[in-house]
């Protein structure tokens, strides 16, 4: 079984804390946008289902 051979530092592992945290706060950033963009009808690129519930029994 593979062991660390020496103890990461606090500095190594707050920098890997920061990181991961930084990526969450950019992915709900990015979702936000998305959402406001689908909203307002400015979304391009973008493909969602819109209202007819009908076509999709059929």
């Amino acid at each position: 079984m593979a062991v660390p051979k020496k103890k990461t530092s606090k500095g190594k592992r707050n920098q890997r804390h920061a990181h991961w945290k930084a990526k969450a706060a950019s992915a709900a950033q990015k979702a936000m946008s998305l959402g406001k963009a689908v909203l307002s009808g400015r979304a391009q690129g973008f493909i969602y289902p819109v209202g007819n519930d009908d076509d999709a029994e059929t």
